[in-house]
Protein backbone atom coordinates (compact mmCIF):
# COMPACT_ATOMS: atom_id res chain seq x y z
CA UNK A 1 0.00 0.00 0.00
CA UNK A 2 1.42 3.26 -1.01
CA UNK A 3 2.47 5.74 1.64
CA UNK A 4 0.10 8.69 1.98
CA UNK A 5 1.26 12.15 0.36
CA UNK A 6 2.79 14.27 3.45
CA UNK A 7 0.47 17.26 3.89
CA UNK A 8 1.74 20.71 2.51
CA UNK A 9 2.12 23.56 4.43
CA UNK A 10 3.62 25.91 2.22
CA UNK A 11 3.68 26.24 -2.07
CA UNK A 12 4.24 28.01 -4.78
CA UNK A 13 3.95 27.59 -8.52
CA UNK A 14 4.85 29.48 -11.10
CA UNK A 15 5.74 32.25 -8.15
CA UNK A 16 7.28 35.79 -9.96
CA UNK A 17 7.42 39.36 -8.92
CA UNK A 18 8.57 42.01 -11.18
CA UNK A 19 9.63 45.70 -10.46
CA UNK A 20 9.31 47.65 -13.54
CA UNK A 21 11.51 45.59 -16.17
CA UNK A 22 13.25 43.81 -13.03
CA UNK A 23 12.30 40.24 -12.57
CA UNK A 24 13.20 39.58 -8.78
CA UNK A 25 11.47 36.25 -8.73
CA UNK A 26 11.00 33.80 -11.99
CA UNK A 27 8.31 31.20 -12.00
CA UNK A 28 9.44 29.78 -8.38
CA UNK A 29 7.58 26.71 -8.27
CA UNK A 30 8.26 25.42 -4.55
CA UNK A 31 6.39 23.19 -1.77
CA UNK A 32 7.19 22.44 2.24
CA UNK A 33 6.10 19.57 3.80
CA UNK A 34 4.32 20.07 7.25
CA UNK A 35 6.56 20.12 10.33
CA UNK A 36 9.94 20.52 8.02
CA UNK A 37 12.45 23.50 8.65
CA UNK A 38 12.71 24.42 4.97
CA UNK A 39 16.10 26.82 4.00
CA UNK A 40 15.88 29.35 1.53
CA UNK A 41 20.00 29.90 -0.20
CA UNK A 42 21.31 32.41 -2.42
CA UNK A 43 23.41 34.86 -3.09
CA UNK A 44 22.23 38.35 -2.38
CA UNK A 45 19.68 39.58 -4.68
CA UNK A 46 18.68 36.05 -5.25
CA UNK A 47 15.15 36.46 -4.75
CA UNK A 48 15.04 34.98 -0.76
CA UNK A 49 13.34 38.23 1.36
CA UNK A 50 10.81 38.71 -2.10
CA UNK A 51 9.60 35.23 -1.44
CA UNK A 52 9.38 35.51 2.10
CA UNK A 53 7.38 38.91 1.59
CA UNK A 54 5.07 37.26 -0.88
CA UNK A 55 4.10 34.01 1.31
CA UNK A 56 3.71 36.34 4.26
CA UNK A 57 1.10 38.98 2.02
CA UNK A 58 4.04 41.41 2.88
CA UNK A 59 4.30 42.00 -1.10
CA UNK A 60 2.42 41.28 -3.94
CA UNK A 61 3.50 38.49 -6.69
CA UNK A 62 2.71 39.65 -10.17
CA UNK A 63 2.23 36.21 -11.40
CA UNK A 64 1.67 32.81 -10.29
CA UNK A 65 0.21 31.59 -7.01
CA UNK A 66 1.20 30.92 -3.23
CA UNK A 67 -0.68 29.11 -0.71
CA UNK A 68 0.65 29.24 2.80
CA UNK A 69 -1.61 27.18 5.47
CA UNK A 70 -4.03 25.59 2.94
CA UNK A 71 -4.87 29.55 1.91
CA UNK A 72 -3.87 31.59 -1.16
CA UNK A 73 -1.78 34.82 0.07
CA UNK A 74 -3.75 36.93 -2.76
CA UNK A 75 -7.20 35.90 -1.79
CA UNK A 76 -7.00 34.75 1.85
CA UNK A 77 -4.51 37.57 3.05
CA UNK A 78 -5.84 37.75 6.58
CA UNK A 79 -6.22 33.83 7.08
CA UNK A 80 -2.50 33.60 6.24
CA UNK A 81 -1.95 36.11 8.89
CA UNK A 82 -3.70 34.14 11.83
CA UNK A 83 -1.52 31.43 10.86
CA UNK A 84 2.22 32.60 10.66
CA UNK A 85 4.48 34.34 12.29
CA UNK A 86 7.34 36.20 10.93
CA UNK A 87 10.97 37.12 11.83
CA UNK A 88 12.16 40.46 9.41
CA UNK A 89 15.68 40.41 8.78
CA UNK A 90 16.54 43.95 10.87
CA UNK A 91 15.81 44.04 14.78
CA UNK A 92 12.42 44.79 15.12
CA UNK A 93 11.91 44.93 18.88
CA UNK A 94 11.09 47.71 20.59
CA UNK A 95 13.79 49.36 22.47
CA UNK A 96 12.10 51.68 24.68
CA UNK A 97 10.40 48.31 25.98
CA UNK A 98 10.78 45.85 28.22
CA UNK A 99 10.48 42.46 27.06
CA UNK A 100 7.12 41.93 28.97
CA UNK A 101 5.50 45.11 27.20
CA UNK A 102 6.90 43.79 23.59
CA UNK A 103 5.03 40.11 24.53
CA UNK A 104 1.83 42.04 25.93
CA UNK A 105 1.75 44.32 22.61
CA UNK A 106 2.47 41.60 20.27
CA UNK A 107 -0.49 39.09 21.86
CA UNK A 108 -3.19 41.60 21.96
CA UNK A 109 -2.05 42.93 18.02
CA UNK A 110 -3.46 38.66 17.91
CA UNK A 111 -6.18 38.99 19.95
CA UNK A 112 -4.82 37.90 22.98
CA UNK A 113 -6.09 39.58 26.33
CA UNK A 114 -6.13 38.77 30.11
CA UNK A 115 -4.93 35.82 31.99
CA UNK A 116 -4.68 33.95 28.37
CA UNK A 117 -2.55 36.23 27.51
CA UNK A 118 -0.49 36.49 30.62
CA UNK A 119 -0.26 32.68 30.33
CA UNK A 120 1.51 32.96 27.17
CA UNK A 121 3.89 35.89 28.40
CA UNK A 122 5.09 33.56 31.34
CA UNK A 123 5.72 30.97 28.76
CA UNK A 124 7.27 32.64 26.15
CA UNK A 125 9.77 34.20 28.74
CA UNK A 126 10.79 31.16 29.79
CA UNK A 127 11.22 29.56 26.08
CA UNK A 128 13.47 32.68 25.36
CA UNK A 129 15.54 32.74 28.57
CA UNK A 130 14.36 36.09 29.36
CA UNK A 131 12.71 35.70 32.37
CA UNK A 132 15.43 37.45 35.26
CA UNK A 133 15.61 40.25 32.64
CA UNK A 134 12.07 40.32 31.19
CA UNK A 135 11.25 43.98 32.86
CA UNK A 136 14.61 45.32 31.48
CA UNK A 137 14.34 48.23 28.81
CA UNK A 138 15.27 45.76 25.27
CA UNK A 139 17.71 48.73 24.48
CA UNK A 140 20.11 47.33 27.20
CA UNK A 141 20.00 43.45 25.15
CA UNK A 142 22.37 41.99 23.50
CA UNK A 143 21.68 40.81 19.64
CA UNK A 144 20.90 37.37 20.47
CA UNK A 145 18.76 37.77 23.70
CA UNK A 146 16.85 40.32 21.08
CA UNK A 147 16.35 38.10 18.68
CA UNK A 148 15.63 35.06 21.34
CA UNK A 149 12.46 37.80 22.65
CA UNK A 150 11.59 38.37 18.48
CA UNK A 151 10.84 34.11 17.78
CA UNK A 152 9.19 34.46 20.84
CA UNK A 153 6.85 37.48 19.56
CA UNK A 154 6.45 35.84 16.44
CA UNK A 155 5.17 32.53 18.35
CA UNK A 156 3.04 33.67 21.05
CA UNK A 157 -0.21 33.23 18.83
CA UNK A 158 1.04 29.41 18.84
CA UNK A 159 0.90 30.12 14.15
CA UNK A 160 1.34 26.82 12.43
CA UNK A 161 4.68 28.61 10.35
CA UNK A 162 7.10 30.57 10.82
CA UNK A 163 9.03 32.75 8.73
CA UNK A 164 12.41 34.17 9.69
CA UNK A 165 14.51 35.90 7.32
CA UNK A 166 18.16 35.82 7.93
CA UNK A 167 17.43 34.69 11.47
CA UNK A 168 20.98 35.11 12.99
CA UNK A 169 22.80 37.54 11.12
CA UNK A 170 24.97 39.28 12.96
CA UNK A 171 24.98 37.15 15.93
CA UNK A 172 27.90 35.62 17.73
CA UNK A 173 28.73 31.93 17.41
CA UNK A 174 26.84 31.38 21.05
CA UNK A 175 23.99 33.05 19.95
CA UNK A 176 23.53 32.06 16.99
CA UNK A 177 23.35 28.35 18.28
CA UNK A 178 21.10 29.14 21.03
CA UNK A 179 18.73 30.58 18.26
CA UNK A 180 19.21 27.22 16.15
CA UNK A 181 17.78 25.37 19.57
CA UNK A 182 15.34 27.63 20.15
CA UNK A 183 13.78 26.98 16.51
CA UNK A 184 14.46 22.97 17.22
CA UNK A 185 12.09 23.21 20.05
CA UNK A 186 9.33 24.72 18.15
CA UNK A 187 9.35 21.87 15.44
CA UNK A 188 9.85 19.42 18.13
CA UNK A 189 7.99 20.48 20.72
CA UNK A 190 4.48 21.96 18.45
CA UNK A 191 5.07 20.76 15.34
CA UNK A 192 5.99 23.96 13.15
CA UNK A 193 6.98 24.27 9.76
CA UNK A 194 9.71 26.87 9.69
CA UNK A 195 11.08 28.38 6.51
CA UNK A 196 13.96 30.79 7.52
CA UNK A 197 16.72 32.50 4.72
CA UNK A 198 20.34 32.23 5.04
CA UNK A 199 23.65 33.14 4.12
CA UNK A 200 25.10 30.75 6.59
CA UNK A 201 25.82 27.30 5.02
CA UNK A 202 26.48 26.17 8.60
CA UNK A 203 23.25 27.12 9.58
CA UNK A 204 21.46 25.52 7.02
CA UNK A 205 23.34 22.28 7.15
CA UNK A 206 22.55 21.75 10.93
CA UNK A 207 19.08 23.39 11.24
CA UNK A 208 17.36 22.27 7.61
CA UNK A 209 15.49 19.26 6.42
CA UNK A 210 15.38 20.40 2.70
CA UNK A 211 16.96 23.44 1.29
CA UNK A 212 16.22 25.15 -2.15
CA UNK A 213 19.01 27.12 -3.68
CA UNK A 214 18.27 30.54 -5.60
CA UNK A 215 19.98 32.18 -8.51
CA UNK A 216 18.86 35.17 -10.28
CA UNK A 217 15.19 34.76 -9.14
CA UNK A 218 14.77 31.28 -10.39
CA UNK A 219 14.97 27.93 -8.29
CA UNK A 220 18.27 26.60 -9.28
CA UNK A 221 18.09 22.85 -7.13
CA UNK A 222 16.08 21.77 -4.12
CA UNK A 223 16.81 18.49 -1.94
CA UNK A 224 17.93 17.42 1.16
CA UNK A 225 21.64 18.69 2.58
CA UNK A 226 22.80 15.30 2.14
CA UNK A 227 21.26 14.60 -1.24
CA UNK A 228 22.70 17.84 -2.69
CA UNK A 229 26.07 17.48 -0.93
CA UNK A 230 26.14 13.90 -2.91
CA UNK A 231 25.25 15.72 -6.14
CA UNK A 232 28.21 18.12 -6.25
CA UNK A 233 30.64 14.65 -5.15
CA UNK A 234 31.46 12.95 -2.56
CA UNK A 235 33.36 14.66 -0.43
CA UNK A 236 31.69 17.90 -1.04
CA UNK A 237 30.61 20.56 1.36
CA UNK A 238 27.16 22.75 1.44
CA UNK A 239 29.50 25.94 1.11
CA UNK A 240 30.43 23.68 -2.44
CA UNK A 241 27.14 23.21 -3.19
CA UNK A 242 26.17 26.73 -2.46
CA UNK A 243 28.69 27.51 -5.17
CA UNK A 244 28.47 25.03 -7.61
CA UNK A 245 24.32 25.41 -7.76
CA UNK A 246 24.43 29.61 -7.47
CA UNK A 247 25.99 29.74 -10.50
CA UNK A 248 28.99 31.24 -9.63
CA UNK A 249 31.26 27.70 -10.79
CA UNK A 250 29.73 27.83 -14.27
CA UNK A 251 29.91 31.50 -14.85
CA UNK A 252 33.72 31.33 -14.76
CA UNK A 253 33.60 28.02 -16.98
CA UNK A 254 34.57 25.74 -13.62
CA UNK A 255 33.55 22.59 -11.87
CA UNK A 256 33.92 20.94 -8.69
CA UNK A 257 37.05 20.26 -9.55
CA UNK A 258 38.82 23.56 -9.77
CA UNK A 259 37.07 24.48 -5.78
CA UNK A 260 38.83 21.11 -4.45
CA UNK A 261 41.85 22.25 -6.15
CA UNK A 262 41.49 25.70 -5.10
CA UNK A 263 41.07 24.22 -1.45
CA UNK A 264 44.32 22.32 -1.76
CA UNK A 265 46.35 25.33 -3.08
CA UNK A 266 45.37 27.35 -0.54
CA UNK A 267 46.52 24.53 1.99
CA UNK A 268 49.42 24.22 0.59
CA UNK A 269 50.32 27.58 0.57
CA UNK A 270 49.41 27.92 4.20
Amino acid sequence: MAASPEPIAIATVDLSKRFDRFTALDRLSLAVARGRIFGLLGPNGAGKSTTIKILTTLLDATSGTASVAGFDVAADPVEVRRRIGYVPQLLSADGALTAIENLKLSGRLHGLHGAALSERVRDALAFAGLDAVARNLVRTYSGGMIRRLEIAQATLHTPEILFLDEPTMGLDPIARKTVWERLRQLRRERGMTILLTTHDMEEADALCDELAILHQGRLAVAGTPTALKAQVGPQAGLDDVFVHFSGAVIEHGGDFRDIRESRDTIKRLG
